[in-house]
């Protein structure tokens, strides 16, 4: 246990961020993503038993998203004509807001699903949670620490 560092930052996901640098990208997705799949050759890290907004918190204690570029977080958009309830997005934007100077509306964009899987096999990890809202999917650019 370390002082000042949320207990859900694991080992395994906090040596993860720390060996990410400027411009890596992980995913935090939700319980129906398909993480094995899309973090093929890469990492996939479990956590079971946690959802989505609780991991992006945490995370964004500690990671610094990426000032170089126009949107360093990004949502899967839901499919036209789906009538999914993707009001997970407002407690994401409320804690971006907290953490992010920039504002949640200024760093975030939403991505087309399969745009959205581009995206995620690219990523240097996959954190797999057993979150059940749908379009609960984020990820998140790595940025640099300025001291």
């Amino acid at each position: 246990m370390l002082k000042g560092i949320s207990p859900l930052l694991s080992p395994a996901l906090l040596k993860v961020l720390c060996e990410m640098g400027h411009g890596d990208t992980i995913v935090i997705a939700d319980g129906n993503f398909p993480a094995e799949t899309m973090g093929k050759g890469g990492i996939v890290i479990r956590m079971d038993g946690h959802g989505v907004p609780e991991l992006l918190e945490a995370i964004l204690q500690v990671f610094p998203l990426d000032q170089y570029v126009e949107k360093p977080v990004s949502l899967m958009e839901r499919v036209p004509g789906d009538t999914a309830d993707v009001s997970i997005w407002k407690t994401f934007a409320e804690i971006i807001d907290r953490e992010e100077p920039r504002g949640s509306e200024a760093v975030t964009a939403k991505l087309e699903r399969f745009a959205f899987y581009e995206e995620a096999k690219q990523a240097y990890a996959v954190i797999a949670t057993s979150e059940t809202s749908q379009y609960a999917n984020v990820i998140l650019k790595k940025g640099c620490v300025l001291l």
